[in-house]
């Protein structure tokens, strides 16, 4: 039987938002992580692992060539945004397929992106990159308000706030401010355009240059003035899609994307898309998984696939439709219950997960205060036969499930 081949997987993640995409890599292929610390529900998926401080991107490309030097590598891969630089370098050392680490870094900044939509007519929002608050006062009287301010290089929608009034800004471009010092990359200040419309993801796969719009997902946003993800649903038959993919595979041709998988976040105004941002890997919260139900696509083994220089199967496999919903609390606090109508989640087949995130006794921080990381409780997913079955099976699940706090005293 020939040997399978080895993928050097960069940081893993959590095994709630990202164990799926390590189980379905490790149906097909080897893997050795590189990782933070020490494996734990990795174990049944993997053949190495070599410890790293992944914030480094030195001991990165030194623990890379060291698993290297014990296992003959096939590919390396990441689906965290954070490690997307390091993995593109580390492939470049060791001779590996990957995008350059020149458009690595175009993908991680915004600022950057929206010069190069720019120079290829991608139609975007118009953005001026800005240190100082005079600066940020400065852009929002040229680009009008309302605006958006967010930082040049984070993700999550951590630090990104909507403006409307001229006495806002000081307090929104300390809030982005704050999370754009936490970058290693960027810790510079967008004030964009805003885009007025639903925004949505399409989630493409591009193999040598041509790029494949696989799936859009319908996205919805919490509480203005903030950009929090609340839910997603994806229908494979949703007939936005063939709409929306000629913008989305023209950015990721902007950004000289060649080789992997990309989510590509938009924004249709008066029906028509405009870029928001490429994310050069898979989707979070779940989007893959989603994809996967709705379509039978593999998003995470087309990535490792095109890794290790592989064409990727893209054929659909079923036409159904699937939606995830975040779960919430009302108000920040100590979360003191957490529960779904047990009768209910066992006689409901298409109520098909769900996860708790965080235990009673834990924080629960909202915005502005917090952000994805702190606000959330937990997530559920049902599937259904369209996307509007889908959103109506969500609020009926939704109604089944409590999730309380108490303020601290």
């Amino acid at each position: 039987m020939p040997a399978r081949p080895l993928l050097l997987v960069i940081s893993p993640g959590d095994e709630i938002s990202r164990g799926y995409c390590l189980e379905q890599v490790a149906a097909a292929y080897d893997v050795v992580l590189l990782t933070g610390r020490e494996p734990s529900w990795e174990k049944p998926f993997i053949v190495g692992h070599a410890l790293v401080d992944l914030g480094d991107p030195a001991a990165v490309l030194a623990g890379g060539r060291a698993l290297a030097a014990r296992h003959d590598l096939d590919g390396v891969l990441t689906w965290e945004e954070w490690h997307l630089v390091a993995t593109a370098r580390l492939a470049r050392a060791l001779h590996l397929p990957s995008m350059s680490v020149e458009v690595a870094r175009a993908c991680r900044n915004k600022a950057v992106a929206r010069t190069l939509f720019a120079r290829h007519g991608v139609p975007s929002a118009a953005s001026v990159r800005t240190r100082t608050l005079q600066e940020a006062e400065s852009a929002t009287r040229t680009l009008g308000l309302p605006a958006v301010i967010k930082p040049a290089a984070f993700a999550g929608s951590i630090g990104v706030i909507r403006v409307d009034r001229p006495e806002e800004v000081r307090s929104a471009f300390e809030f982005a401010s704050t999370s754009a010092s936490r970058s290693r990359e960027d810790t510079s200040v967008l004030v964009e355009e805003y885009l007025d419309g639903p925004e949505i993801s399409v989630e493409c796969v591009t193999h040598r240059g041509m790029s494949t719009a696989i799936a859009v997902t319908r996205k919805h946003l919490g509480p203005a003035p903030y950009f929090d993800e609340t839910g997603h649903t994806v229908d494979a038959a949703d007939p936005l899609l063939s709409h929306v993919a000629p913008a989305a595979t023209a950015a990721v041709k902007a950004l000289g994307i060649t080789d992997g998988v990309q989510h590509v976040e938009l924004r249709l105004v008066n029906g028509r898309p405009r870029l928001i941002e490429v994310n050069a890997r898979i989707g979070g919260d779940m989007i893959g998984h989603l994809v996967r139900l709705a379509t039978g696509i593999d998003l995470p083994k087309a990535a490792a696939d095109l890794a290790c220089g592989r064409a990727p199967d893209l054929t659909p496999t079923r036409s159904a439709a699937a939606g995830i919903r975040m779960l919430y609390p009302h108000t920040s606090g100590i979360l003191t219950e957490r529960h779904i109508n047990q009768p209910f989640a066992a006689h409901t087949p298409w109520l098909r997960q769900i996860r708790w995130i965080r235990e009673i006794g834990d924080h629960l921080v909202l915005p502005p205060d917090g952000d994805l990381y702190t606000a959330r409780a937990g997530f559920f997913i049902v599937t259904g036969r369209t996307g509007a079955e889908v959103t109506e099976r969500l609020d009926v699940a939704s109604a089944e499930i409590t999730v309380t706090t108490r303020a601290n005293r």
